[in-house]
């Protein structure tokens, strides 16, 4: 086992031990949240041909205009060219004819044709036409009648690639995959996107006296960490594939870690004892501890790596609160983080270890700020304080309730101070809170 060692170096040693994964191409519902492993680039134009901006008339030349057939959305486009003094009813999005040089919206068109007439009554039912056009009045309606009106050359024709034209990167790898993004790039002509797939976590809760819900009898706890634990994961980059309570025991904690699927209903699990309810179906890249990482007689994880022939990479760190905490990678190359049992220290124990392996894994950019500290703050000779902080104009002011077993200035809080030893009133970092 290794020596404690620096908050700063558990950090950078930590990402360091993230080997994010090859990009994948994914359907584009399976790709909302992750990051885009190459750039976006349009596969069509758009609009991808000529269309219409207005529901009315597309015309050629000088009015009056003789309307001489019929477009929708999504039918069949006009065969020809419009000639000089010749109109084609359209509606908005409809590819407009070659030929014709602008749009005459229906509000802005008149015409000394009235509505209805036979089967080529482009308005049929005399109540108002399909397209959107006024009810009554004169406007031309039928193939033959005739529009007039006032148009400006190019008026309401979106011409082809006005928008976005083919081939154009839109988006630039890295980018995180939003809804808008999907559909951004359905209408580009993407099935699939090339992503950095986002990290798969295993939530491991161990401990008897920990509780998940109701209130705790004398003795038990509530789980604070389990619930925080997801919304950190999604913060930065990865999500929780499952989360597995374990009873206290070096077996139940050897059989999760070496895997279910490997070592059957007998293999490692407490005999007579059936898998506990969220056990693994598939690997995960990192799987996370909580509790069972300090040296009490309950603590067996580093005792359980030793068994699996892990590599152990941190054996605690000097921070406080959460210095129990410890990182490890297994023969098959999964990491291990270990959470200390209190909940701030699980918290900073996350943010130092957990946090930092994630963001490597997805390609999510940690922040970066520095601020002066407004309010005392007693540094540790040794070790690295992380200090629940609201900010102000002033500074940094520190909200107190820091004790480890308490959430409370966490939750007070946006920020951590990560407050050197020996601090001397520097400016310090400040690690955003999810």
């Amino acid at each position: 086992m290794v020596e404690a060692i620096s908050w700063p170096a558990a950090r950078a040693l930590a990402a360091g031990a993230a080997c994010p994964s090859k990009p994948s191409s994914v359907p584009l519902r399976e790709a909302l949240g992750c990051r885009l492993a190459a750039p976006l680039r349009a596969l069509v134009a758009v609009p991808g041909v000529d269309v219409s901006a207005m529901d009315g008339y597309a015309v050629a030349g000088s009015g009056p205009w003789r309307v001489v057939a019929r477009v929708l959305a999504g039918g069949a486009p006009y065969g020809g060219a419009l000639r000089a003094g010749e109109a084609v009813e359209i509606a908005t999005g409809a590819p407009v004819p070659a030929g014709a040089e602008a749009v005459l919206p229906y509000e802005h068109a008149d015409g000394d044709v009235p509505r209805g007439g036979p089967a080529g009554d482009l308005h049929a039912g005399g109540a108002g036409g399909p397209l959107g056009g006024p009810v009554g009045g004169s406007v031309g309606g039928v193939v033959g009648g005739v529009v007039g009106g006032v148009v400006v050359p190019g008026r309401h024709i979106r011409r082809r690639g006005e928008d976005i034209a083919e081939g154009a990167v839109v988006l630039g790898a890295g980018t995180v995959v939003t809804p808008v993004t999907l559909g951004l790039a359905a209408a580009l002509g993407h099935d699939v996107l090339e992503v950095r797939p986002r990290p798969r976590v295993a939530v491991l809760v161990t401990g008897d006296e920990v509780v998940d819900a109701g209130l705790p009898a004398p003795g038990r706890v509530r789980d604070a960490i389990g619930p925080f634990l997801p919304g950190l994961v999604e913060w930065a980059g990865g999500r929780v594939a499952t989360t597995t309570r374990l009873p206290d025991g070096p077996a139940a904690l050897r059989a999760a870690l070496a895997g279910w699927a490997e070592h059957g209903a007998g293999g490692g699990w407490p005999a007579g004892a059936d898998a506990p309810s969220g056990w693994p179906e598939c690997r995960e890249d990192v799987v996370v501890v909580c509790g069972a990482s300090s040296k009490g007689p309950a603590d067996h994880l580093r005792a359980v790596l030793a068994e699996l022939g892990a590599d152990v990479l941190v054996d605690g760190v000097a921070v406080r609160p959460g210095h129990p905490q410890a990182l490890a990678r297994l023969t098959d190359g999964r990491l291990v983080v270990g959470l200390p049992g209190n909940p701030f220290a699980a918290l900073a124990a996350a943010l130092t270890l957990l946090a930092p392996i994630l963001r490597e894994l997805s390609g999510v950019p940690a922040a970066r700020e520095t601020s002066a500290l407004s309010g005392e703050v007693r540094p540790h000779p040794r070790d690295t304080r992380l200090v629940p902080v609201r900010r102000s104009g002033r500074g940094a002011v520190p909200v107190g309730h820091d004790r480890p077993g308490s959430l409370w200035g966490a939750a007070l809080a946006d920020a951590l101070a990560v407050v050197p030893p020996g601090w001397s009133g520097e400016q310090v970092e400040l690690i955003e809170l999810p």
